[in-house]
């Protein structure tokens, strides 16, 4: 090939190069509104399976979606407002009895058996301790710490709004959802707008009924957890049930890091009930027993007929891709691309 001006085609070149690393800068910039955004249609279709439920005992869809929203902000607030004062409270009393803390557990026999495990030459337990005490009792250091406070406090409000902006934008997704799937429908051609139709209605159904069953299987996580918690006399066990919750909402390994997190918390908290540590460790392994091979696939099986390999395989990718709403969406995607394999791969192939 005869290149006819060797200087048009290189800044030709320069400038799609240019392009892409603007438009790949866009995307990194745009990331958080991108998921914000990926979350709000993910939850609309999860709860749309409830609106249509409404719709069918004659409740006007605007009626429905109001009904709907004012559950979902009740359950959000009702549970900010269970936990947010507890840990306050806790929190205020473990910052303002830390040093006292940490000076009864060096006098006690925990930081001796501590150190049995380390040699003392590798880790000082003592010295460490004492190092941590001098920090929070030297003056000097009150902006430091003032000053991560408030990096907290400003990571608290971002995710408040952002929990705000989601919520938000479900309303909208969900009052136009049937008007953005025919939105949709306009830009196949006419012979395939039926077809196309019946598809998007099995993908939003098979996507509605994953998110609720992934939600049951976090509530009865989350109940469990903070019952389980309340009787084995650990700190925090409101607060600590919403961590379980939350990381059961996660496929695969959600769970095992919401008990992680959990169990090692309390650990640190309660560096001399070894008893409340073994209890929780023997229960959230029992627990993941049963959610593994009896509520997971049973929830799989009937809300999006997803094979368990696909299952692992697509939530593994999804994490590793977008992070942890990679891992959210990644069933109800692949349910989607099984749904499109059986109903329009597969059938052209026996037409051949």
């Amino acid at each position: 090939m005869r290149i006819a001006n060797p200087y048009r085609l290189g800044l030709f070149g320069g400038l799609g190069v240019l392009t892409a690393v603007l438009i790949g800068t866009a995307l990194g910039e745009l990331s958080t509104i991108l998921t914000y955004v990926g979350v709000a249609i993910f939850l609309a279709l999860g709860l749309d399976p409830v609106v249509r439920f409404l719709e069918k005992r004659r409740v006007p869809r605007w009626l429905a979606i109001v009904i709907v929203m004012v559950a979902v902000l009740a359950a959000f607030v009702g549970v900010v407002f269970a936990i947010v004062p507890t840990i306050v409270q806790q929190t205020s009393v473990l910052v303002n009895n830390l040093s006292t803390y940490l000076q009864s557990v060096t006098a006690k026999q925990f930081t001796d058996n501590l150190q049995s495990l380390v040699p003392k030459d590798v880790f000082d337990v003592q010295d460490t301790l004492n190092t941590v005490i001098d920090f929070l009792t030297d003056p000097k250091n009150v902006v430091t710490i003032g000053g991560g406070v408030l990096a907290v406090g400003v990571a608290i409000s971002n995710g408040l709004a952002g929990v705000l902006i989601v919520l938000i934008l479900t309303l909208y997704f969900m009052a136009s959802l049937d008007s953005i799937k025919g939105g949709l429908s306009q830009l196949v051609p006419k012979s395939s707008r039926l077809e196309f139709l019946r598809l998007t209605e099995g993908i939003s159904s098979s996507v509605g009924r994953y998110v609720i069953g992934q939600v049951s299987l976090a509530l009865l996580n989350g109940i469990l957890s903070f019952i389980v918690l309340s009787i084995a006399g650990a700190q925090l066990p409101a607060f600590f049930a919403f961590i379980a919750f939350i990381g059961a909402l996660i496929p695969l390994v959600g769970t095992v890091s919401a008990a992680a997190v959990v169990v090692l918390a309390q650990v640190a908290l309660l560096p001399l009930s070894p008893a409340t540590w073994i209890f929780l460790g023997i229960y959230y392994l029992v627990y993941m027993q049963v959610e593994a091979y009896i509520l997971a696939p049973r929830v799989m099986r009937q809300a999006v007929k997803v094979p368990g390999v696909i299952v692992i395989i697509s939530a593994l990718v999804g994490g590793t891709l977008l992070g942890v709403l990679g891992a959210l969406i990644a069933v109800p995607v692949a349910a989607a691309v099984l749904l499109v394999v059986r109903e329009v791969v597969i059938p052209r192939q026996n037409e051949r």
